[in-house]
């Protein structure tokens, strides 16, 4: 049993409901922020506050965003006959910083996932298919994580495209630069070995 004051107790809760955060972090974390000064307190919530009210979703890609449409989609230099579909905000965020795509952006918010009862109805499928209709796509590329259910929504969304007329690619995965092949799994491997190309 916590012998805690009630608002202390209340703190500890809602940190321990953030994911990866178990009983004795969320203690730290609220010791942490009782012990900050009032000025960081009131930073700290105005941000928690201000994200939530202020961020929506891009009306053309699905992004996180602050501003319509999202800074990527107003870019008039980037490539708007490529789609890179990913599953959240942080995965467009890790493909950004290999600084090598150039095109837009669709964010699915999710996988197909029928054990958890997610369907394509429940993640951004309609909205990428609304945004192939005016024929200036002309390649879809999928960087769903190799996953069952990420593997499930590119075979998805392939099927759906490909009538359309539109090419669909899926990133290569396999192994990271740097790794060692005594380290990887079997999948990774034969992933890597399908993925293979020729040098030169």
């Amino acid at each position: 049993m916590d012998y805690y004051a009630l608002p202390i107790a209340n703190l500890i809760d809602q940190f321990s409901k953030l994911p990866g955060i178990g009983r004795k972090t969320a203690q730290r974390l609220a010791f942490y922020v009782l012990e900050m000064d009032d000025i960081d307190a009131e930073l700290l919530s105005r941000s928690i506050v201000d994200a939530k009210s202020k961020i929506r979703l891009c009306s053309i890609c699905c992004d996180l965003t602050d501003e319509e449409p999202c800074h990527l989609c107003q870019d008039s230099n980037r490539d708007k006959s490529m789609i890179c579909v990913v599953e959240g905000a942080k995965d467009k965020i890790a493909m950004e910083r290999s600084k090598e795509y150039k095109g837009q952006y669709h964010i699915l918010h999710g996988v197909i996932s029928p054990m958890d009862n997610v369907g394509p109805g429940d993640i951004k499928v309609k909205e990428l298919l609304n945004r192939l209709a005016d024929d200036v796509v002309k390649e879809v590329i999928v960087a769903t994580n190799p996953t069952v259910e990420g593997e499930a929504t590119a075979l998805y969304l392939s099927r759906l495209i490909k009538p359309m007329g539109i090419k669909v690619t899926r990133i290569a995965h396999g192994i990271p630069v740097g790794g060692d092949l005594e380290y990887f799994d079997e999948a990774t491997l034969a992933k890597a070995m399908d993925n293979r190309r020729e040098m030169g």
